[in-house]
């Protein structure tokens, strides 16, 4: 039994993951969807993309909601579309589906399968190498349109990223402050009510728990912690 699956990915923690699962859904409602949160632009180290691909197998289909969302590298994502349409696994792209793979496949379909034998041979080595140039030539065509689709998915990224850091220093340039004050306290609701928790049952302060103890109570990180504990020694 072939199955569907949707892959969806974030890069940012600003992102919201579930705008992709809705997508995919609407059209392919009983899609197992694979989730990736807050990845780097590389394929490899990917838990869920590498759990997927344990799972395809051929005839299996995965849906993503863009090429974008399979790889922010053009080679990474070319190869990798490559390595799956060579094993019979289905890809489609909602936002892109001139790349889907049905499209390809049938691309080679449609090449010329025509084998010329005239009884002349110089005939037949000229209009069978004109037959193979067209093939050729419309497989390259194929292949050159899934190319710059991950190309211009490559390209957005990195004209956001340029975006990011010509904002960053025209603001630094007009004097704002980029990041925290160095040494400033961020008081913040939770910094209150936890630095009350530590000042209440921290034996340090008088009360009857040790740092471990004290962090399990309170739920805080490590670093948090000592931090707001540093913080309230020197209040």
């Amino acid at each position: 039994m072939c199955r569907i699956f949707g892959y969806c990915r974030i890069s940012r923690k600003t992102q919201n993951i579930d705008r992709q699962v809705r997508n995919i859904l609407a059209t392919y409602p009983d899609a197992i969807i694979y989730k990736e949160a807050f990845t780097g632009t590389k394929l490899q180290g990917r838990k869920s993309l590498d759990a997927l691909l344990k799972q395809v197998k051929k005839g299996d289909t995965i849906v993503y909601d863009s090429v974008s969302r399979m790889s922010r590298n053009a080679n990474e994502g070319c190869q990798l579309y490559e390595e799956l349409f060579n094993k019979g696994i289905e890809l489609v792209f909602l936002k892109e589906n001139h790349i889907n793979t049905s499209v390809y496949r049938e691309a080679l379909a449609k090449q010329i399968d025509i084998s010329i034998k005239t009884g002349d041979d110089a005939t037949d080595t000229l209009m069978n190498t004109i037959i193979d140039a067209l093939n050729k030539f419309q497989m390259d065509l194929a292949k050159k349109q899934i190319e710059l689709a991950f190309g211009q998915a490559q390209k957005e990224v990195d004209d956001l990223h340029k975006r990011t850091s010509e904002g960053i220093e025209t603001a630094r340039l007009n004097g704002k402050q980029i990041g925290g004050v160095p040494g400033k306290k961020l008081i913040t609701k939770k910094s209150i009510e936890k630095k009350a928790e530590i000042k209440k049952h921290s034996i340090d302060f008088g009360g009857t728990l040790n740092d471990i103890d004290c962090m399990k109570l309170t739920g805080l990180a490590r670093n948090t912690y000592y931090k707001y504990k540093r913080e309230l020694k020197e209040e």
